[in-house]
């Protein structure tokens, strides 16, 4: 397709697996109730290690998505990521075939990649010898094989890439994504985030930073955005995926619209490699460009899905950012962190959470922050404590944020024929 303009891009389906939920209806489902997916890590033993606890996704068997040859041949990231996608596919009803395949694309972004493949390998490689390392490894550990296993399970053709941009890597997906479907590049695109880095080098490497909870007694309590009593974020796992469409496709299949993709915007603290810029100057620009670019203005959104890590540096900035983006419309508007209920899913938690913001948008309904219960005084906006609301939500904005000083917004409305 050539470049003729600017189109409206809407999402047609969605997909999910989550540590509060294996597919779409079950994470929102989830995310309503106020479903707490966080507990004490079992996929090793974490004893030894200073943090304990993790958000982790249970229940999943990657052989009800895939040939079981195939899945032994790829991290659970990318098993996560073509699980994720195709519920997106048929949640909204796009087959792939030869006829339109070279029109569809996928960028899914990650943070890390196949890291625990990356460690099994490395222990090997020192008990065994560089004879005994797999021959599957570095396609197994390296970043974009999710977006192209993605590609070779659906047989989509089209633009295919993965942004790393550490936090905001999901959400960089979706926005690059919906530029190339709004200039004509692809009428279709699967994109979104994914990440499944649970293992003890992460563990370890996070709690070095200092940037983890330590909670490893009450782990229900451990992730508790904007409370002043956080004390640091907790890892997650999973992905969440969307299917974007440019407007008229979406149409002539007749399928349902779930919300319309409308803003974007991207930005770089160039500050420092961990901590945000006081003030949250660069997050402040972010949702700046990402509301002109929808053509909205501060007034005009209805809910904010928070990056709300809770961290200490990150939940004061945010609410200084947002104070900064949205002036004095900032104090009636909701926001919430749905990180409260399934951690920090690191590259897989702008996927999440624009699913999320979409269907806050399509139902109406926005996620609570649970664990607030003692607000920090620095964080002082209406964060919906512990309980969902009934909100009419015709236009929202996620934020992600990333090692490195990404910042990275995304604007949602509801949809309108014009």
């Amino acid at each position: 397709m050539a470049n003729s303009g600017n189109r409206r891009v809407v999402v047609t389906g969605m997909g999910a697996i989550t540590p509060i939920g294996n597919t779409l209806g079950a994470y929102w489902d989830g995310l309503m109730a106020g479903k707490n997916g966080i507990d004490r890590i079992s996929v090793f033993d974490p004893s030894s290690h200073k943090c304990q606890i993790a958000g982790e996704v249970h229940g999943f068997d990657p052989h009800d998505h895939m040939d079981p040859k195939d899945a032994q041949r790829m991290d659970r990231f990318c098993q996560f990521a073509i699980a994720a996608s195709k519920e997106a596919l048929a949640h909204g009803q796009l087959d792939i075939t030869d006829l339109n395949a070279d029109d569809i694309g996928i960028i899914i972004g990650t943070g890390v990649g196949g890291l625990r493949v990356m460690e099994e390998q490395h222990s090997a490689y020192l008990k065994k010898g560089p004879t005994r390392c797999s021959p599957f490894m570095v396609p197994m550990m390296i970043a974009n094989m999710a977006a192209g296993l993605v590609a070779i399970h659906t047989g989509a053709r089209g633009p295919n890439s993965a942004p790393v941009t550490a936090c905001a890597s999901g959400t960089n997906a979706v926005g690059d994504a919906f530029r190339i479907v709004q200039q004509g590049y692809a009428k279709a695109m699967i994109c979104g985030g994914t990440e499944a880095v649970i293992t003890g080098l992460a563990l370890s490497g996070f709690a070095s930073a200092r940037a983890l909870s330590f909670r490893n007694n009450s782990p229900k309590t451990a992730s508790r955005p904007f409370d002043r009593d956080r004390d640091g974020f907790v890892m997650g796992e999973g992905a969440g995926i969307l299917l974007l469409e440019e407007l008229d496709h979406a149409l002539a299949r007749g399928v349902e619209i779930y919300g319309e993709v409308v803003g974007y915007g991207m930005t770089c603290d160039a500050y420092h490699i961990t901590s945000p810029v006081p003030g949250g100057l660069g997050a402040a620009r972010a949702m700046e460009l990402a509301i002109k670019d929808g053509d909205l203005v501060p007034e005009d959104i209805d809910y904010i899905n928070a990056h709300g890590t809770s961290t200490p540096a990150n939940d004061k900035t945010e609410t200084e950012a947002i104070k900064k983006a949205l002036g004095d419309h900032a104090r009636t508007i909701p926001i919430s962190s749905t990180k409260s209920m399934t951690g920090h899913l690191l590259g897989g938690a702008g996927g999440i959470e624009a699913v999320a913001s979409v269907m806050a948008v399509y139902s109406d309904r926005v996620p609570p922050t649970i664990n607030l219960h003692n607000p920090d005084p620095d964080c002082d906006l209406d964060y919906v404590p512990n309980e969902s609301r009934a909100h009419v939500v015709n236009a929202a904005i996620s934020n992600s944020f990333g090692f490195g000083g990404h910042n990275v917004t995304l604007a949602f409305r509801k949809y309108q024929p014009q």
